[in-house]
């Protein structure tokens, strides 16, 4: 009498890699969201809740354009004597001083004096980029940074790595909606911190490969080309 083959035995070394596959496909891919998990929580502990003046004054004082009240707060710290002049970085490239001027009435003397506009800059780094070139020209060795605090991180990255010799002294503006309701009771509030996390570990990505020397884009500017509209004055994206 004949005995069959066992028909399992011959199948199951097929069946196991193709469980181990499957088991480090989805291990792999847990430890991807928990550490990018543990990273925007690292994220979202970088941000302040308040503003706080700054600890002490700096040669000049840098604002990079994009949300409320940033202008306006940079011009405080200007008016307070914490800087000896104030770069408007990311300015639309139709828009003078005097567009500025009625929306801040109560600084005409100090936009006149002591405010220079950038209208080159047309995102984070290449708000780095020229202000890089602002600084050098002024001679100036330490700087506040004025931005909203969603966005300090990011452009801390830029910035230092643009001018690693200059001290900088984040002063983080707090938007209305932050103060009004916790970040994740919003869905509008909550997609901003995923996107300006995305894009801060990109540049902390691009930032350290260039230290390396691997350079993903030439330093500087915008890719040549480049005809990506822009937004008023103030509201530009960052």
């Amino acid at each position: 009498m004949r005995v069959q083959p066992d028909d399992t035995s011959r199948q199951a070394p097929a069946v196991r890699p193709r469980g181990w596959l499957r088991a480090t496909i989805v291990a792999t891919l847990a430890l991807g969201f928990v550490g990018a998990a543990v990273g925007f929580i690292g994220f979202l502990s970088q941000l302040r809740g308040v503003e706080i003046k700054p600890a002490r004054n700096a040669d000049g004082i840098v604002v990079l354009t994009g949300g409320s009240s940033r202008v306006s707060d940079a011009m405080e710290l200007l008016a307070g004597g914490y800087g000896k002049r104030l770069l408007i970085s990311g300015v639309h490239p139709t828009n003078a001083a005097s567009d500025i001027s009625r929306t801040l009435p109560d600084n005409h003397s100090l936009l006149r004096c002591c405010v220079d506009l950038d209208r080159s800059a047309v995102n984070t780094r290449s708000n780095a980029a020229e202000t890089r070139r602002w600084v050098k020209e002024r001679g100036f060795k330490s700087l506040i940074v004025v931005t909203s605090n969603y966005h300090m991180p990011r452009a801390i990255v830029e910035l230092s790595h643009a001018m690693p010799d200059i001290e900088l002294i984040p002063f983080s503006v707090v938007g209305d909606r932050w103060r009004d309701e916790p970040w994740w009771t919003s869905g509008v509030t909550f997609r901003l911190l995923l996107s300006e996390y995305v894009k801060y570990v990109a540049a902390e990505l691009r930032v350290t490969l260039a230290d390396i020397g691997i350079e993903l884009l030439p330093d500087g500017d915008q890719p040549t080309g480049s005809t990506a509209p822009r937004r008023p004055a103030t509201a530009q994206a960052n």
